[in-house]
């Protein structure tokens, strides 16, 4: 790294990098000092890596930016995080209707010189999208033809209010290489190409293991350790008093382990298959959230799957374990053992049960709350299931077991 004490080669560094890269670098300084190393760099640098900052800090450059600096390296920042507005690009080639072709040409073949133009946008007097026009189309109509004629109407648009994953489901069977973004009266206010849709739907995707354990998405590779540790450290202390939770549960029935030590043997094997079976239905409603798959008045359809699914999956590997129990128990020759396998059997399908149910509950209840459904899930639902595993399990080993 360039030293401290030169600047200039500092933001000659900055520049050489990807943005991507320049972002964590800056990230390590504090805010005067990555104002400050911004403000060396070319404009068009700068605003590349002001794109690549999240959260916090990139709130303390804008404000601490003049208003000047915050429009030309943000000008998308009016827009809330994660909306079509604050991803999208300024629209490049528009034209009145009344273009000819052949002027249309010759503007373009200026433009491509500076940037990548896949469609010319028609706007009316106003400013409202009436039409684009396809490079196709331009190289197969006449010169002289106006752009009126060869324009395609009713164009499909985005709305820069629009969230990711809403749009994201609008354009599904599109696949269009460029969509245009427009407020709500038509009025063009820039464009969004299709691969920068995905590329960030992709990293929104790959984030949610992460912020299913506290992992936050805005963490990098290289993020500085500090800011790592603040956001994983809470959910780690809250994930420690949900084990708190399920150890009292185990605590409450320390008399019965005492006396069938057997018990302690199986409390493992009846956790895992619960918060396995937790974790598939968790999966599959984020799958349909994250889709759209799950549109309101499903819910109740999704939960009454999840839960037939885990009585009868339950009950399989009930009958599974049980057998287990019997076997274990008949070695140590003790006399309850069909009353011990009977509360494998039972304490299985129970937490099955409960666990199908609980990974359909569970983001359905972030979601309402406002909360991302992928956050801290995995969290919840393992309390959740440790929970009504061991302690169904240990419950009713007390009522069957005799003393």
């Amino acid at each position: 790294m360039a030293a401290e004490n030169d600047p200039q080669s500092v933001i000659r560094e900055i520049a050489a990098r990807d943005p991507q890269a320049a972002a964590e670098m800056l990230a390590s300084k504090d805010t005067p000092t990555a104002l400050a190393l911004l403000r060396g760099a070319s404009p068009d640098v700068a605003r590349k890596i002001v794109s690549e900052i999240r959260g916090r800090q990139r709130r303390k450059l804008l404000e601490l930016a003049s208003p000047e600096e915050a429009e030309r390296w943000a000008p998308n920042n009016a827009y809330g995080e994660g909306t079509i507005g604050r991803m999208m690009e300024p629209a490049t080639a528009i034209f009145s209707p009344d273009v000819t072709v052949g002027a249309a040409v010759e503007s373009i073949r200026e433009l491509v010189r500076h940037v990548f133009v896949t469609y010319g946008f028609v706007v009316d007097a106003g400013g409202k999208l009436v039409g684009i026009v396809t490079m196709r189309d331009l190289l197969l109509s006449e010169r002289a033809t106006k752009l009126v004629d060869v324009m395609l109407k009713d164009v499909f648009f985005l709305t820069p209010e629009l969230q990711l994953r809403d749009a994201m489901r609008l354009v599904l069977d599109r696949h269009f290489p460029v969509y245009p973004v427009c407020l709500a009266d038509r009025t063009l206010v820039g464009e969004i190409r299709g691969h920068e849709m995905f590329a960030e739907q992709a990293i929104e995707i790959s984030a949610q293991p992460g912020s299913m354990v506290g992992v936050d998405k805005e963490e990098r590779l290289f993020t500085p350790w500090l800011r790592s540790l603040k956001f994983r450290h809470p959910w780690l202390q809250l994930n420690l008093l949900t084990a708190f939770l399920a150890a009292a549960v185990v605590g409450v029935f320390q008399s019965t382990i005492d006396r069938v030590v057997i018990l302690a043997v199986f409390l493992p094997v009846l956790a895992g298959q619960s918060g396995n079976t937790g974790c598939q239905a968790l999966a599959v409603a984020l799958r349909g959230l994250t889709l759209g798959e799950l549109a309101p008045g499903r819910e109740k359809r999704l939960l009454a799957k999840e839960a037939l699914l885990g009585l009868l999956n339950g009950m399989l590997v009930g009958f599974t374990a049980g057998i287990g129990m019997y076997i274990a128990a008949t070695m140590q020759k003790n006399p309850a053992r069909v009353q011990l396998s009977l509360s494998v059997f039972l304490a299985m399908t129970i937490a099955c049960i409960i666990s199908g149910v609980a990974g359909v509950l569970i983001p359905l209840t972030l979601r309402k709350l406002g909360a991302d459904p992928a956050t801290a899930s995995s969290i919840f639902l393992t309390t959740a299931t440790d929970v009504v595993s061991m302690g169904s399990f240990l419950a009713l080993a007390t009522v069957l077991v005799p003393k």
